[in-house]
């Protein structure tokens, strides 16, 4: 065996020293002489090759004495059942050539004395570490009694000792099988490897409990239990199971057990408690039949007869100690208890013993004595028996009205069952063809045997079905019995259902009183009605009044109004929030599709003006209008007219990353094309008027670098903008009933960054508007330009309101934004290129140099005298020249001491053609070479080399 060999030598030199100095028992002084009171040295045997040891609680547990008096359902009938199914187990050839015995003792319903009894079962291993099977006396001759290797112990019936014998057998792999130990924690097979039982475990029983009071529809109980592993775990189980099914627990108590018996004070204690709860009339008894009789006195005592409602647990429910002179206060009780059928034979059998044949059993004087209250002849005197007057003559017959037989019975006789099957088919497989024991089982291996164990299936003398569960548990099988008046005065238990597979079953004819057959209800405060939450009252956590939940709050348990998250509303019954549908601009919607026909339109009107100004780009007044920024004006114009069907579209982050870089740069190319020109009408002019010297950057290329510079900023500033600000779609939540799907930056006034720089350039190009306004009426563009921008400033007026008051509602803002793009590209488009696109289509007789001059008288010029020479200015045009056929013209003027050309003859130049036609300059366009009489000849030959420029003025 695989043992530890520190352990060992404890364990030894324990079990030597127990042998040597056990204690026989306490010497008491009686009526009729002094006694030993417990007799350590009794023990219940039947011979036989193999033996078993056995722990019995043949007596109670007492609060003075180490042993109380006989326990007749739970300790001597259990010991017979045991000895009962041996004997017909070895009646027959069921075994093939052996049998098997029993060595039980007497636990007292004590863990610490129930080990000390079992330290009697691992004697014979110890021995047998050393080789041999028996000690040897000082003088090395053999003792007189031999120590048998017990390879299997049956019991103990409590939980507390099972956990105690449990722990000490495993360290020498001896199997134990329990009857009637039901704690949960024997369930662990890492604890407790070699710990089975024929009875099921308190999580189902617990659970047949709960579902119990849930048919009853309470929700309001309280719970007693036994301080004992039995009671503690029960109890771990109940409290789970009620929270999971939304039982209160009104008030919880605890029996004493563990740490000694209580007195009558602490169970009157545990009444008074219980009535200070009269709405919990459902109490949950998770104890054994000694305390829970204490109980039902202090019920009779605290005058709460029929108060209360029990559910009890298989440790009292039909025992006799629980209710025998307690009738009136347990009536009503419903318990359970684990599903076991009649032992066949066993009440004849156990019925006919007679306390004078019956010499295998020391303790069965004793439970005669108690049953009929006598005093055998020849018995040894106990604390009980000292007190009974009458003599027993041995022939006293049972009344069998009032008899009463342990219920469970079953799963000791399976337990003794479960071994014989075990330790036969071993047989069959280590010893095949043999009769008797062969050395292979000689001694029995525990882990072999455990395995034969699990495997195990037989037909017991119930007639039932056994079969371990693979944990070593019982099968999960109960019984619902109900204690109830059969007649005034009869009472009896009987049963009304079953628990199995997790469900009650066949429950029928529960009563509670004779006078009032239903159960009364339990519940502290009845159920809120639908969209009412429990408020929990003030110091208890079981009782509540009802709280109406709000308009936008849900309940997620029945104890709370939560609100809704934002973008949700709760269903009807406020069980869960659904979400509200989320609403965002698609092309489907009205104000989309009525911003998308003007886009539309916006697109085909500048789609025109583009094709015409490709088709008509050579003609006078395409190049008077400067083709380079035109067409990158009109680049910008159909930009913004595209805007609109990005800013309607469902709201990606694609889309939103679009809108945001869109929106700054369409306008950017617009007003920065627009800026560009008004900005060189201006510099022309203002330069005219302080040298005569030609600016500087007013060629189409340098237009397009300045243009671009201007656009290169907007384009800087979306970058930095995504960069810092990715796009995202995100739920906006205007108010409790809304939820928006828009781009994250058509919240608060996250776009206007993206309008802040074509804003700026809007202002620029109206102040240069406003510059410009009085340059000479020839130069009609100048004039486009400013109504063009006085337009859109009107607009943008208009529109900024509108954006900031319209923050609630996205899609009306982001329409908005829609049609004041649209309707600024459509000012600028209708200003800047209609009126020409109008001469081109329908006039094209006025689309040459001639029309675009506007004849004026010559005005000579004013001689101005002053530090200056006077300078003669002229221009002349070559009509050789390929670029142009025409005439020669000669502008010739003096200038005035700030004076250039365009400011001549009161800010009206003219040319003064050699046939005497006088030309307006304003809207040349045609190339030209400039004279000037007070230049070089260098200079001017310079001049001439200079190609053609475009006059945009």
């Amino acid at each position: 065996m695989r043992r530890n060999v520190g352990y060992f030598v404890v364990i030894i030199h324990s079990v030597v020293l127990a042998s040597l100095h056990k204690d026989p028992g306490v010497v008491y002084v009686g009526k009729y002489g002094n006694y030993t009171w417990p007799r350590h040295d009794l023990q219940a045997e039947i011979p036989g090759d193999i033996i078993l040891g056995a722990l019995h609680m043949v007596h109670e547990r007492s609060d003075n004495k180490i042993c109380g008096p006989i326990m007749p359902q739970g300790g001597i009938q259990a010991l017979e059942c045991m000895m009962y199914t041996l004997d017909r187990i070895n009646e027959g050839d069921f075994l093939p050539g052996f049998s098997i015995g029993v060595l039980s003792k007497d636990d007292c319903d004590r863990d610490i004395y129930g080990l000390e009894q079992a330290v009697d079962f691992i004697r014979g291993s110890v021995a047998n570490v050393g080789g041999s099977e028996v000690y040897k006396c000082d003088d090395e001759s053999d003792p007189i009694v031999q120590l048998p290797v017990i390879p299997g112990v049956i019991g103990a019936p409590s939980s507390v000792t099972s956990i105690q014998v449990a722990t000490l057998l495993k360290l020498f792999e001896i199997p134990q099988i329990s009857f009637f130990s039901t704690s949960s924690v024997l369930s662990s097979r890492d604890r407790y490897p070699y710990f089975l039982r024929t009875i099921p475990s308190d999580v189902n029983q617990a659970q047949a409990m709960v579902e119990i009071v849930r048919m009853l529809n309470w929700t309001y109980v309280s719970v007693v239990y036994e301080e004992s592993s039995y009671g503690i775990q029960g109890f771990n189980e109940l409290e789970k199971l009620l929270k999971e099914a939304n039982i209160c627990i009104a008030t919880t108590e605890k029996l004493t057990k563990d740490s000694g018996v209580a007195g009558q004070d602490t169970y009157d204690d545990i009444v008074d408690k219980l009535k200070l709860k009269p709405n919990a009339r459902g109490v949950i008894i998770f104890g054994s039949d000694q305390e829970v009789g204490e109980l039902m006195e202090a019920v009779k005592r605290r005058n709460s007869t029929g108060m209360f409602t029990w559910i009890g647990s298989d440790g009292w429910g039909g025992r006799g100690l629980a209710y025998h002179g307690k009738e009136e206060q347990v009536e009503g009780a419903i318990t359970t208890q684990p599903l076991a059928y009649e032992v066949k034979g066993f009440k004849n059998y156990f019925l006919k013993l007679k306390p004078g044949s019956n010499h295998r059993n020391p303790w069965f004087i004793e439970y005669w004595e108690q049953h009929f209250k006598c005093k055998y002849p020849g018995s040894p005197w106990t604390p009980y028996n000292e007190n009974f007057m009458k003599d027993c003559t041995g022939n006293e017959s049972f009344n069998l009205d009032t008899f009463d037989m342990e219920a469970q019975l079953q799963f000791v006789s399976d337990a003794v069952m479960a071994f014989a099957h075990a330790i036969k088919n071993m047989h069959q497989t280590l010893c095949p063809n043999t009769n008797g024991i062969c050395d292979a089982m000689n001694p029995i291996d525990g882990e072999q045997l455990k395995k034969f164990l699990l495997e195990v299936q037989f037909k017991g003398l119930s007639g039932d079905d056994f079969q371990f569960l693979p944990n070593g548990d019982g099968p999960a099988r109960y019984r619902i019995l109900n204690f109830h008046q059969k007649d005034k005065g009869v009472y009896e238990w009987s049963t009304v259902g079953y628990f199995k597979n997790g469900n009650l079953s066949e429950m029928q004819n529960l009563t509670y009183r004779l006078d009032e057959p239903m159960h009364p209800p339990s519940v502290c405060s009845h159920p809120c009605g639908p969209g009412e939450a429990t408020q929990l009252v003030e110091g208890d956590s079981c009782c509540w009044t009802c709280m109406k939940c709000h308009t936008y709050q849900y309940m997620p348990s029945k104890s709370e109004c939560v609100t809704c998250p934002m973008g949700t509303i709760p269903i009807a019954d406020k069980s869960y929030c659904q979400p509200i549908p989320q609403k965002f601009l698609d092309y489907g919607d009205a104000l989309s599709f009525s911003a998308m026909i003007v886009a539309t339109l916006g697109l085909a009107a500048t789609s025109t003006a583009m094709i015409t100004f490709l088709r008509y780009s050579a003609t006078p007044i395409v190049k008077a209008s400067g083709r380079e920024l035109s067409f990158v004006l009109l680049v910008g114009i159909f930009l913004c007219y595209s805007m609109t069907f990005i800013l309607v579209s469902k709201p990606t982050e694609v889309s939103c990353g679009a809108q945001k870089f869109g929106i700054g740069l369409c306008f950017s190319i617009v007003y920065s094309a627009i800026l560009t020109k008004t900005n060189r009408i201006y510099r022309i002019f203002k330069a005219g008027k302080r040298t005569t010297k030609r600016p500087k950057f007013i060629s189409p290329k340098s237009q397009l670098v300045i243009c671009g510079s201007l656009v290169a900023v907007q384009n800087a500033v979306g970058i930095v903008w995504v960069l810092l600000r990715p796009p995202k779609v995100i739920s906006y939540y205007a108010n409790r009933d809304d939820h928006q799907l828009v781009c994250n930056d058509a919240v608060e006034a996250w776009y206007m960054v993206g309008f802040t720089y074509p804003i700026f350039l809007i202002i620029v190009c109206t102040f240069f508007a406003f510059l410009t306004r009085n340059i000479p009426e020839a130069f009609n563009e100048s004039k486009h330009i400013g109504l063009t921008m006085y337009t859109t400033c009107i607009i943008w007026l208009a529109f900024v309101p509108i954006f900031f008051s319209t923050a609630d509602e996205i899609d009306i803002r982001i329409a908005t934004m829609s049609f004041a793009i649209s309707l600024s590209a459509t000012v600028a488009l209708a200003c800047m290129f209609a009126p020409k696109s109008y001469i081109i289509i329908f006039h094209s007789e006025r689309n040459v140099r001639q029309s675009l001059m506007a004849a004026k008288p010559v005005m000579s010029g004013p001689v101005v005298q002053n530090n200056y020479r006077a300078t003669k200015c002229n221009i002349r045009i070559d009509t050789d020249s390929k670029s142009y056929q025409g005439s020669d013209m000669e502008l010739t003027h003096r200038l005035r001491t700030s004076g250039s050309c365009n400011s001549l003859c009161s800010r009206s130049t003219n040319l003064t053609q050699a046939n005497g036609i006088s030309i307006s300059t304003q809207t040349l366009n045609f190339p030209v070479r400039l004279k000037y009489e007070n230049r070089e000849p260098e200079q001017d030959q310079a001049e001439e080399t200079e190609q053609d420029q475009d006059v945009q003025l």
